[in-house]
This record gives structure tokens, sequence and C-alpha cells, in this order.
């Protein structure tokens, strides 16, 4: 009788630890890395994270991405949105399952679809770029130019402007000086 209760005990405990390793590595599991699908146009190589990498190629948060100058790329992440990225362009993309971030550096890049809009820094402007829309970086780069240079001639402006002011000021303001030869001069050397 103490061999079968001895037997009972010890299954009863085998399936309580095979209970217990599965529930716990499925809750060890539940945080998923968000990953995305890379999809070259063409037979083309796209630069991912300083590598060759072409369609198929799963792609990470954090990654930096390159297209030559003949060849773009389509980024599909799933439920956070599909972006596609023009030639000869380069970015740093950063996502989740909702959100996604890109540091635009070179070239366009375009959202196709996304739950929410795609926050886009270029030029370094940041906007948040819905489906459809389109964000070049070298028309971010001239935006931030032509602001600088409309609101760089405002001080040169005012100095100039100060210095006609005192300039008429001082010649109409006559207070009966006399530059002329009504003074006598006296000179310790004569």
């Amino acid at each position: 009788m103490n061999s079968k209760l001895w037997i009972k005990k010890a299954l009863s405990t085998c399936s309580m630890v095979a209970i217990l390793a599965t529930y716990s590595m499925v809750a060890l599991a539940g945080d998923v890395k968000a990953a995305g699908e890379l999809i070259v146009n063409g037979n083309n190589v796209v630069t991912v994270n300083g590598e060759a990498a072409k369609s198929g190629r799963t792609i990470f948060t954090s990654s930096i991405i390159s297209t030559p100058a003949d060849a773009g790329a389509t980024l599909n992440l799933g439920k956070a949105g599909t972006i596609e990225l023009a030639p000869d362009s380069s970015m740093t993309l950063s996502f989740d399952s909702d959100v996604v971030n890109i540091d635009l550096t070179s070239g366009a890049v375009t959202n196709l679809r996304s739950a929410q809009a795609v926050n886009v820094t270029a030029g370094g402007r940041l906007q948040a770029v819905t489906a459809g829309e389109t964000v070049s970086a070298a028309a971010a780069q001239d935006d931030d130019s032509t602001k600088k240079t409309k609101a760089a001639w405002w001080p040169y402006a005012l100095v100039f402007g100060g210095a006609i002011a005192a300039i008429l000021l001082v010649a109409t303001n006559n207070d009966g000086a006399d530059l002329g030869g009504s003074t006598t001069v006296v000179s310790p050397n004569r």
C-alpha cells in the first residue's frame, strides 16, 4: 500500500511540475519583440545596419536602412503600418506594435498605411505623417534654410536703420555751434 501511495505522489508531483513549466513558458513568451519585413523593389540589395539585405529580411526596431540610387524598399511593420522608402534614401527606424518613429537623413519616405500617424524627423523638424503622405529630407532642410535666411536680415536692418536715424538726428540738430572761424585758438607753441 505504501508503494501505491508513493507512486501516486510521484505522478502528482511530476504533473504539477509539467503544468507549472508549461504555463510559465507561455507567460514569459508574452512580451514579443516587434518585427517587420523588408520588401526590396526588384533584385537589388538594400543595406540594413551596414549589411546587404534582400526581400524577406526581418527588420527589428532601431534598424538603419539605406537604399541605393536605383532601388526603393517597402517595410511591412504588421499592425503598425507599411512604409515605403524611396531610392537613394537613408533612415533610422524605431517602432513597436502601434507607433512608428523615423529619423530620415536623406531621400524620402511615404506612409502607405498605418493605424496612427508616423513620426518622421527630417532636417531637424518632427512631422506627423498620415497615410498617403510623403516626407522628403531635402525639402525639410530647404524649409529650415529658407526660414533662417528670412529671419537673418532683421538684425542688420535694425542696426542700419539706427545708424541712419543717428546721422539724421545729429545733422538736423543745430544748437548754435558754429564750426566756422569765429573761435579764437590759443596755441602754446607760438
